[in-house]
């Protein structure tokens, strides 16, 4: 991927708590690999399927305009804590997000942003996420303390973007054999911003249950990866403030690169690697033929339609 040199970046909803991760090969110690199974559900996936359950079951169902219903419709940050370490405040251009990663996650954010913004329906208010925040080892978020444990996770009640960048080093590529590449990232970021996409929409009122291949919780994440093709299919149509456009060049490299990570999460995936054994009653997000099948879908069909997961007959 490409970023137009003349594209200029708004870091507003950028923010990082300590550590410079793995951008620039720093900081940080390895991760533990987040194992899908029942059994320990204070780490990895499930870890922090837990932590999106919880907030889904409580907070979301019944929410009167389709997602949480906030205060006077303004975010509580009050529980996000840690000054930031001004880690992207040289962010300013494309050319920056050439040849800064730091940068480039600034740049992809902006482009999810502007993707979405046209893409729900009319009766949904649009609002972009209330912050992507790297940290490193632990965060304080809306929806509790995390762990680099759980690996990269959105909030819906802060609507915050959480990762360490430690993660796709660390885990994704040591522990569970995934691809390396730069667009590895940006998928797990497109994948999460799907999450906030969800919550705008509503989506997350409809989980009820919790493991299993067709469950509901399955569902949610493999439209998370839809949205996430959906976003890649038109990620160089993507603007900044100006009308320039964001990303000038994406390649079938990159694509390639988004379709391996997605078979390195599958649960089925995960599962033999780490335990030598694949029980899809403890699925959570997936077997890899079904999120690389369903990156497809929204990447060729690119419509919040074609990625109705919920509606699928089968998955």
């Amino acid at each position: 991927m490409r970023f137009n040199p003349r594209a200029r970046l708004d870091t507003g909803r950028m923010r990082d708590t300590g550590g410079r991760g793995g951008s620039r090969g720093g900081g940080g110690g390895a991760v533990r690999i987040p194992v899908p199974t029942g059994a320990k559900a204070g780490g990895g996936a499930v870890g922090l399927l837990v932590i999106l359950l919880l907030v889904v079951l409580t907070q979301c169902v019944g929410g009167s305009r389709g997602g949480l219903p906030l205060p006077d419709d303004r975010l509580d940050l009050s529980r996000v804590s840690g000054a930031d370490s001004n880690r992207y405040a040289n962010c300013r251009t494309g050319a920056d997000a050439n040849t800064d990663r730091d940068c480039a996650r600034v740049a992809v954010e902006n482009s999810l942003t502007d993707y979405w913004s046209e893409q729900l329906p009319a009766s949904v208010e649009f609002r972009p996420e209330g912050v992507m925040q790297t940290f490193t080892g632990s965060v304080s978020t809306g929806c509790g303390q995390a762990t680099s444990q759980v690996g990269p996770f959105y909030c819906p009640v802060d609507e915050g973007i959480y990762l360490d960048t430690t993660f796709f080093r660390e885990v994704l590529e040591r522990q569970l054999g995934g691809p390396g590449g730069d667009f590895v990232e940006y998928y797990v970021l497109a994948h999460e911003y799907g999450h906030h996409v969800q919550n705008l929409l509503g989506t997350m009122g409809r989980v009820r249950t919790q493991q299993g291949p067709t469950s509901d919780a399955v569902r949610l994440e493999l439209q998370a990866d839809c949205y996430a093709g959906m976003w890649t299919r038109s990620a160089t149509t993507t603007e900044d403030a100006r009308g320039e456009p964001l990303i000038v060049d994406l390649t079938q490299a990159d694509i390639d690169q988004a379709i391996a990570a997605a078979k390195a999460v599958g649960d089925d995936r995960i599962q033999d690697r780490t335990t030598g054994r694949v029980n899809p009653a403890e699925w959570t997000h997936g077997s890899a033929e079904q999120r690389q099948r369903w990156f497809a879908v929204g990447f060729q069909e690119g419509s919040l339609e074609a990625c109705d997961t919920f509606s699928a007959a089968q998955l």
